[in-house]
């Protein structure tokens, strides 16, 4: 790989690989900006071009065998399940010979704001989707049979008694496999032990230690700091918490949404949290992992919902349209979710997924009389999966003494995104939804008084980590280039990375920012140095500069690092914006410095992303 980098280079740059950047022998690069840039700008004031219009998807897949391994299904299977089958371009539009009728539409809020472009619909369609198979059912748990009671008289069966009726349940669950330890969980602070993202342990509550709000007021996007307690996380696992690594979190939904599903979904109240036996026919749901098969366990409706069911990150399905219109009671609404299961309504359908953000309260709400049995909707919607957060601290030298013991502790930083809702304007992300609750919660209770605040994050310990983990032998250069919360991973490293002598005039760290005012993350926690290190980079509405901006600016650093025995670029952020940004900065630098054409540069890149030289971790 090294020498057909070395034979590219040798090709196309005739001598113009630096051996040293522009700058004394003996001194390290230093990150400033270009006097050739200021001095235009001084000159001249430096016009912005128009932002190309990035896509709006990703290839991630190539063939139908891609597909089947991203999602676990075939492309059949997977475009019947997402948009009905069939092609939306030569569908939805008014034919001539089809009657139409009008409608009356629902008057609710929650329908206005799906923007359904619906003026008539066909007296008569087809291909209609079928009414998909249901794969889940809730029994009640079967009652034990009644001991004598103790008068000599039996008891009524109808009414068992407390004991009795807690005594068949315990049975039940040992008919299951189920053993106390999962009766003991407390699934108000993490799921049931079947979820079990990282078998065969449970999800462990980790208590919260300490949490701070990382961006000032006015910031566009808050971010939180979290030091999370692992002290007693479960021994036996083959992985350890490492700089770099990442924690998987179990984020449930939010409780007041699940109730409020539950509600429009008529499950009385007092059946929520009634144990119940959950039945599966195919599939991996209820658990995270697993094999597809039929599953049979004890749990309750609202756990269910709460840390099973993703009820809001989809937008709805045909196959629960289409349940939702067989349970309608309204002929209107019945006629609309059945038009958008149908042929003619596919143009439609299409516009619907891909409009604003969905979430299944807001669909129940839209088609108020619909109804549908609560293990069918379970068999449509999607699984709550884990979240993944990168560590942003050095977690073998993170500990604190209280309470006359040691504890460990770990540390990331989560930004709260947000959607569009149709009540609010915008709501938070499952997971950073999740995050910012238990840090007000946290922070309410301090401010009430409690010393140390029972809240807790369910995590477990990621079984993925960003290539910083990876134990690095050499002492090369690195340059790490990040925005927004993609820099967290990076403080843990440049901390460990300037405790070593020889190491500490290798780093340089680009941060990219909106308003250094309120959105720098982390500044003066990297460790000796900083100033020397670190450039901040803010694009303040229009202002200033964007990370990728200064890549550019920064093309002798570059350059002088790549070509550096063992040296590394390291990128983390957001695909979308900055890191298409830079990954064209750095083309350009290539282009400039290794006097490429942009083919060559692209490839030079690629080259060094294959020799472990060049890592891009975007999302």
């Amino acid at each position: 790989m090294a020498s057909q980098i070395d034979r590219l280079l040798a090709e196309q740059t005739a001598g113009s690989i630096p051996l040293e950047p522009h700058a004394a022998p003996s001194a390290a690069p230093s990150l400033t900006y270009s006097e050739s840039a200021d001095e235009q700008e001084i000159e001249e004031p430096r016009q912005k071009e128009p932002r190309p219009r990035r896509a709006s998807t990703r290839l991630i897949a190539q063939s139908p065998a891609d597909v089947q391994r991203i999602t676990g299904e075939t492309t059949t299977q997977l475009i019947r399940r997402c948009c009905g089958g069939g092609c939306c371009l030569s569908l939805g539009s008014k034919n001539d010979g089809i009657q139409y009728e009008a409608i009356e539409f629902p008057d609710n809020d929650a329908y206005r704001s799906l923007l359904l472009k619906i003026d008539e619909v066909p007296t008569a369609l087809n291909n209609v989707c079928d009414l998909p198979e249901q794969t889940v059912f809730l029994q009640p748990l079967q009652r034990p049979s009644n001991p004598p009671s103790p008068t000599g008289s039996p008891l009524n069966a109808d009414h068992p008694t407390p004991v009795a009726l807690a005594t068949g349940i315990e049975k039940s669950m040992q008919r299951l496999g189920l053993c106390e330890d999962d009766q003991d969980l407390d699934t108000r602070i993490q799921p049931p032990s079947f979820v079990q993202p990282h078998p065969p342990h449970h999800v462990f509550p980790a208590r919260i230690h300490n949490t701070r709000e990382l961006t000032g007021q006015g910031a566009e996007k808050r971010t939180f700091h979290f030091d999370l307690d692992v002290t007693d996380y479960p021994e036996g696992e083959d992985v350890d918490f490492r700089v770099g690594g990442a924690i998987g979190v179990s984020a449930p939904n939010e409780e007041s949404i699940v109730d409020e599903a539950l509600d429009l979904l008529l499950v009385p109240r007092f059946l929520r949290d009634k144990p119940v036996l959950l039945r599966t026919t195919t599939g991996r749901w209820p658990t995270v992992w697993g094999d597809d098969q039929p599953r049979e366990l004890v749990t309750t409706r609202q756990d269910l919902l709460t840390w099973c069911t993703d009820i809001q990150s989809y937008t709805p399905t045909k196959q629960l349209l289409r349940i939702l219109a067989e349970h309608a009671t309204d002929k209107n609404e019945r006629k609309i979710l059945l038009y958008l299961c149908s042929a003619e309504g596919q143009g439609v359908f299409c516009d619907f997924r891909t409009g604003p953000h969905v979430s299944l309260v807001q669909i129940l709400h839209a088609f108020p009389s619909a109804k549908p049995p609560l293990d069918l909707v379970l068999s449509v919607l999607q699984t709550l999966m884990p979240r993944f957060y990168s560590l942003s601290n050095d977690p073998h030298e993170s500990f604190e003494i209280r309470d006359g013991k040691q504890h460990r502790l770990i540390e990331i930083a989560v930004t709260v995104h947000e959607a569009a809702d149709w009540r609010s304007g915008s709501r938070p992300g499952v997971g950073s939804g999740f995050f910012q609750r238990q840090a007000l919660k946290f922070l309410e209770a301090q401010k009430n008084g409690e010393k140390h605040p029972e809240v807790y994050i369910p995590m477990f310990k990621g079984l993925m980590a960003n290539p910083l983990a990876k134990q690095f032998v050499s002492d090369g250069p690195m340059l790490l280039i990040g925005a927004g919360v993609g820099i967290a991973p990076f403080r843990g490293f440049v901390q460990r990375r300037l405790k070593t002598a020889n190491c500490a005039n290798k780093v340089w760290v680009l941060q990219g920012i909106r308003d250094s005012l309120v959105d720098e993350l982390y500044s003066g926690e990297w460790g000796v140095h900083e100033d020397e290190v670190k450039r901040v980079v803010q694009s303040r509405r229009g202002e200033g500069r964007y990370v990728q901006e200064e890549v550019k600016n920064q093309a002798d650093l570059v350059w002088y690092i790549i070509n550096s025995v063992d040296g590394r670029v390291f990128v983390c952020g957001s695909t979308r914006g900055m890191g298409e940004g830079v990954e064209k900065a750095l083309i350009e630098v290539a282009m400039e410095k290794g006097n490429l054409e942009h083919d060559e540069a692209k490839q030079f890149w690629e080259l060094k992303k294959e020799a472990g030289q060049y890592i891009a971790e975007t999302w």
